[in-house]
């Protein structure tokens, strides 16, 4: 298989906002996924306690794990610096014929900024808690649903507390082996 290949995720925000994202492929073992969502275009930045996560022209490596209730982001200002890491409580996601993967947001997210530019451990803050209550009260996520994405965050907060987490992975494709990857297989598809 050759890499970086193209995938569409797409992305069920409960009840109805689906974002398809492209991204590229760029490694794929049964443990891991990542991919590279580069030059991001938004009209406002992301902020979280008012430091900027993404903004215009941002990259994100990005780390799937098959059967796993979150995935996570490596973010980066549009220079390349470090500005946190980024965990999404998703419903595992579901790979599809054509580099079609499928998922459902679960609302809660776990935000742990970089410190001054690295990824040195910054303190974590729990996204979105309000936004699942108002979720699970309209009917939009089921309770159960709601209790495993509340237990998946409670997980992911106890073992960044342990230091147990994230994975090896997320540390060790940092963007520019990630870029590097993507230019790499970009040029041997334009050579054939």
């Amino acid at each position: 298989m050759t890499f970086p290949r193209r995938v569409r995720i797409h992305y069920l925000r409960p009840p109805s906002n689906q974002t398809v994202y492209r991204q590229l492929l760029v490694h794929d073992v049964n443990r891991v996924k990542v991919t590279l969502a580069r030059e991001i275009e938004m009209e406002e930045p992301l902020r979280f306690g008012g430091r900027t996560a993404l903004e215009n022209g941002s990259s994100a490596v990005w780390f799937t794990f098959p059967g796993a209730w979150h995935d996570i982001g490596r973010f980066h200002l549009a220079d390349g610096t470090p500005s946190g890491i980024y965990a999404n409580v998703i419903t595992p996601c579901r790979f599809h014929p054509g580099g079609v993967w499928s998922t459902t947001d679960l609302f809660l997210d776990l935000w742990i900024p970089a410190e001054e530019g690295s990824f040195a451990w910054g303190a974590a803050r729990l996204l979105d808690e309000a936004e699942l209550d108002t979720a699970e009260g309209a009917g939009h996520v089921s309770g159960p649903l709601a209790l495993r994405a509340r237990r998946e965050a409670a997980r992911l907060q106890n073992e960044l507390a342990a230091r147990t987490w994230p994975p090896l992975p997320v540390m060790d494709w940092t963007l520019d082996r990630t870029m590097e990857v993507a230019r790499a297989g970009e040029s041997a598809r334009a050579g054939s």
